[in-house]
């Protein structure tokens, strides 16, 4: 396991925009690849910068009213695909499936949507689905995989760009996974508490 890690592809799908811009121009100057999806896609592509569309990358468009977009294995096995294991390698190579160095994820906002006096209708649809599990796998794959969990974690992570260009040590790594692992945490305890009224 190198110690320290290239970003060469990124896969950026949020909610708050805000902030973004300067990560996505400074990863587009390093030679990173960007994938993303719907509104996060139009954002990037806004700043003239080329964007992927995680549909191309799927064959699937985003379905179910927007329920279903990156629950697929091409993202997933990017994502969790261990480099070091020459049997993770070979099933990538077998299924065309590319290496996610990098996922930045900013969850629905749940508790301000409860906050406000939504409708339970609304709420639900702010249980945020695909965004836990690319920052669940971004995580537990931290040896390989920068995930950074919200909007919290652009700075540090722009820092990083600056310093280090895109390459990150495993210690970093292992802190943006415990950031991670502290967003799950708190937005699944959020979620608990309010079905558990």
């Amino acid at each position: 396991m190198a110690e320290t890690k290239r970003i060469k592809r990124a896969l950026v799908s949020v909610f708050h925009k805000d902030g973004l811009d300067a990560i996505i121009k400074s990863l587009h100057e390093q030679g990173v690849e960007i994938l993303s999806t719907g509104g996060t896609q139009t954002f990037i592509e806004s700043l003239g910068i080329p964007c992927n569309k995680v549909e191309d990358l799927t064959t699937y468009p985003s379905i179910l009213g927007g329920r279903v977009k990156t629950l697929h294995p091409k993202v997933f096995g990017g994502i969790l695909g261990r480099r070091s294991l020459e049997d993770d390698k070979a099933q990538m190579a077998k299924y065309e499936i590319p290496e996610i160095d990098l996922v930045i994820v900013d969850l629905y906002p749940f508790e301000q949507t409860v906050a406000s006096g939504a409708s339970e209708a609304d709420i639900i649809e702010k249980i945020d689905i695909g965004g836990i599990s690319l920052i669940r796998a971004a995580a537990k794959n931290f040896a390989d995989v920068v995930i950074v969990p919200s909007k919290a974690e652009y700075q540090p992570l722009k820092d990083i760009l600056d310093k280090q260009g895109a390459e990150t040590t495993l210690e970093q790594r292992r802190w943006f996974a415990t950031q991670a692992f502290g967003v799950s945490s708190h937005y699944d305890t959020a979620i608990h508490g309010w079905f558990a009224k």
